[in-house]
């Protein structure tokens, strides 16, 4: 065997030490990252919107729209809902 110098000494083993800690840090550094990532992209899109309250003249509109009500129907109770908000 040949033995090129006196060794690693103490400045080798320490840095060995040194760069075993910063490799572990930087993995679970790494692994924790990307948890917070995931859960705040399931986070963000699983939260919808707040539904808008509708007035009672659109919600009138859209039953007039789908059919459930007829013209005069619609009329009449349009008329109830603006003689009720001048009063």
């Amino acid at each position: 065997m040949m033995w090129y110098g006196p060794g690693m000494g103490w400045w080798g083993y320490a840095g060995m030490g040194i760069g075993m800690v910063l490799f572990w840090a930087l993995i679970i550094a790494g692994i924790v990252v990307l948890i917070r990532i995931n859960t705040t992209t399931q986070r963000s899109q699983s939260t919808a919107p707040p539904p808008q309250a509708l007035s009672p003249e659109q919600i009138l509109a859209a039953r007039y729209a789908h059919g459930e009500i007829n013209e005069t129907e619609y009329r009449e109770r349009m008329a109830v809902l603006r003689d009720h908000v001048r009063t």
